[in-house]
């Protein structure tokens, strides 16, 4: 565990020292590249500015990252849906289908759940979501994805089985139900 903390440590020290710039891309990195760990990113952007700063960086960046992927998405859909093979095609097409068809709060909460492939969302959203849609639930939902990585990130194990770590995640998905529906309403997105 020492190994670790060092670890952590050093990394922090690495981002803080190359500024917010440094924290904000490798967060608009992970928007790009699936395998990359969001929530480690976040924790060490809250390490390395604090809690608040931490916060906004990656929010901000998260945000920003998943607009650029969406409109490169957008812009290459063609391109790319003509490589897929076609015994491939029948199933992309119903999984872009459902995803289309999921109500302006649906889209929220899965935006918002920690563990959704945000990869994944960003390229379904590029190729089948009006924009409008796309980024108001973004806003919405990475408020509290975030909000989640960067309060339980340090310790998630430890987390999991705390009941206020639960509580906190649940009363979030409602805070982002209830505003994805105020905001659907309004401004009629669904």
């Amino acid at each position: 565990m020492n190994i670790f903390s060092h670890f952590i440590e050093v990394v922090s020290n690495y981002i803080s020292s190359g500024g917010y710039i440094v924290g904000f891309l490798i967060i608009v990195l992970e928007s790009f590249i699936p395998p990359l760990p969001l929530g480690f990113f976040v924790m060490l952007n809250c390490i390395s500015f604090g809690l608040l700063k931490g916060y906004i960086i990656s929010y901000t960046a998260n945000v920003s990252g998943s607009i650029l992927a969406y409109f490169i998405w957008k812009k290459f859909k063609t391109f790319l849906y003509k490589r897929i093979p076609n015994k491939y095609k029948l199933k992309v097409d119903k999984l872009l289908l459902k995803f289309n068809k999921l109500s302006f709060s649906s889209l929220v909460l899965l935006i918002t759940l920690p563990f959704t492939p945000a990869f994944l969302i960003n390229i379904c959203a590029g190729i089948s979501l009006k924009f409008k849609r796309y980024v108001c639930a973004l806003v919405i939902g990475k408020i509290f994805n975030i909000l989640f990585w960067s309060i339980i990130g340090n310790s998630l194990y430890e987390s999991i089985h705390d009941i206020k770590s639960i509580l906190f995640i649940l009363i979030s998905l409602l805070i982002s139900y209830i505003i994805s529906k105020i905001v659907a309403s309004k401004y009629e997105i669904d």
